[in-house]
């Protein structure tokens, strides 16, 4: 398949480079319609008329084949086997853990531990007794993490 996709890739390179070089070449219709009467010269290397029709087949087929090569390396790039389905942020998303409550225990930690890491030269400001302590709902990431 890949070899494929290498060849359409390079075939659609080819004539759109093609079709580049082709229609610089072509010249205008006012610089035909010049040369036709016999005010001047015609720069063409088919003649006054000659070269119109070959160049612009020419052009006209190598516009065909870019836009089936376009075609098929869409066609090719949608194509997904049952590996792939969904999308990549379903794919390596990461499983959410359910917030932690007041009776679960952080692993690694004791309930002494807070006490022990606490400052003791230091008095903590206790809130008034007014005032009750902001309680974070359990959806919020402030949640899930554990206070020191």
């Amino acid at each position: 398949m890949s070899t494929l996709l290498n060849l359409l890739l390079l075939v659609q390179i080819l004539s759109a480079l093609g079709m580049i070089g082709l229609i610089l070449v072509q010249h205008g219709k006012g610089a035909d319609m010049g040369a036709a009467f016999g005010s001047g010269t015609s720069g063409s290397l088919f003649g006054a008329t000659g070269g119109a029709n070959f160049l612009s087949r020419t052009t006209s087929v190598l516009a065909a084949v870019f836009f089936v090569c376009t075609l098929a390396l869409a066609y090719f790039g949608n194509l997904r086997t049952s590996a792939d389905t969904g999308s990549l942020l379903e794919r390596t998303a990461v499983p959410v853990s359910a917030p932690a409550t007041a009776g679960d225990k952080i692993p690694g930690s004791s309930s002494a531990a807070p006490e022990a890491a606490a400052d003791k030269s230091v008095p903590s400001p206790a809130a008034p007794a007014s005032t009750p302590a902001p309680v974070a709902p359990a959806s919020s990431p402030a949640s899930q993490i554990p206070a020191k």
